[in-house]
């Protein structure tokens, strides 16, 4: 997101001298991405960021594959995976590729006791349930209903939970998130006709700042493993940065719709894209105006791309028996469209209050043991009259 933004205490030239009150260097790191090419932020720490002490322990994260090459429409009940205490083992991958893990958690408590870092990985994380806080290096972000977080790679954070029940639908990317260029100028500021703007970003604030040597735990998520590191500092220890690479947040419920007289392709509702998958927001919105207007989505083929819908809220007029929580998996190499029933019931409707999360992958995603776990093992029949 190009997108400048700074806070705490920082000197006026980059890569010269910031002296302590005290006496002694505060110690500059340049936070980038994409090389020294893509966006980057300046952080000034108390102490070195790089003294690890110890190596605990390493172990493997990756998700055990159920179906490789896949050509079934899937149905998973994502409300059926119970709820763990802690965070990272509440976190389990349902849909994945080359370029990007799907998945639910239903933590029950706050990250505290260990700091976390994905260091492969950018973090989409959409609260479906809960309310908290994220805590980062870089500044605090307040979340809720609705709110989804971006997470850039090799960020260190913890999360609190103000609440028991949380769910959580996340995807880890390999590739940064950015918003759609076609929404954006030259210089990358979002133009009139974006269905958001600059003005809806939920942005770091409230930057925690701790002097304190000794151990502190940190679990780097690198190539499917996990590794448990100790630092020699907390790493919460940042007293100013500026820059273009942070974590921020964005309200589903400020996404404006896009409308036409006839229906509108999932395009405009796109919200978030990397390289190799796209992100669409579906939210309450007037209906199509034409007098002869089917509100119904049509059939598409999926040639280029798998399909992931995550159902949020509301009434799915494109599919019967949806639920709360549910995902919904179309492959790509067979066309799909509105249930059976449901293209003639949405005609003269007004408006739809559906809410609901998309992932368009370019690459196909295979299924995870834990997807296959809450699938219902009927939706690929369902278009059958």
């Amino acid at each position: 997101m190009p997108l400048y933004h700074k806070l705490g205490s920082f000197p006026q030239k980059r890569h010269t001298q910031f002296e302590k009150p005290n006496g002694g260097l505060y110690y500059e790191q340049l936070f980038g991405t994409e090389g020294f090419h893509g966006h980057s932020s300046l952080l000034y720490h108390v102490h070195r960021p790089t003294q690890v002490k110890e190596i605990l322990k390493s172990y493997s994260v990756e998700p055990k594959i159920a179906i490789g090459k896949n050509i079934k429409s899937l149905l998973l009940k994502g409300f059926e995976l119970k709820p763990e205490d802690d965070f990272l083992d509440s976190r389990k991958a349902m849909l994945v590729n080359k370029d990007c893990t799907i998945g639910l958690a239903a933590p029950r408590q706050s990250l505290r006791n260990y700091f976390y870092k994905n260091a492969d990985a950018d973090e989409m994380i959409f609260i479906h349930k809960g309310k908290g806080k994220l805590r980062t290096m870089m500044g605090n972000i307040p979340f809720e209903y609705g709110d989804y977080l971006i997470i850039p790679r090799g960020m260190i954070y913890q999360i609190d939970f103000d609440t028991l029940e949380n769910r959580l639908f996340y995807v880890e990317s390999f590739a940064p998130f950015y918003t759609p260029k076609r929404y954006k100028n030259e210089s990358g500021q979002h133009l009139e006709h974006s269905p958001f703007c600059e003005r809806d970003f939920i942005l770091p604030n409230e930057l925690e700042t701790h002097d304190e040597k000794g151990d502190f735990l940190i679990k780097i998520k690198k190539e499917g493993m996990m590794h448990e590191v100790v630092y020699a500092t907390h790493p919460f220890d940042v007293v100013g940065w500026d820059g273009y690479n942070f974590p921020y947040g964005f309200s589903i419920h400020n996404f404006e719709p896009i409308t036409g007289r006839v229906h509108q392709p999932p395009p405009v509702h796109q919200t978030f894209e990397t390289a190799t998958f796209v992100v669409c927001s579906f939210v309450p919105r007037l209906y199509d105006y034409h007098p002869k207007s089917i509100p119904a989505p049509y059939n598409h083929s999926n040639i280029d791309s798998d399909e992931v819908l995550y159902y949020v809220d509301g009434d799915f007029m494109s599919r019967n028996n949806i639920e709360q929580g549910h995902i919904t998996l179309h492959p790509k190499g067979i066309p799909h469209g509105p249930a059976p029933g449901t293209m003639e019931r949405s005609i003269g409707h007004k408006e739809t209050h559906e809410l609901a999360v998309m992932v368009d992958t370019f690459r196909p995603l295979m299924v995870t043991e834990e997807a296959m776990g809450l699938d219902d093992g009927q939706y690929y029949k369902s278009w059958v009259e």
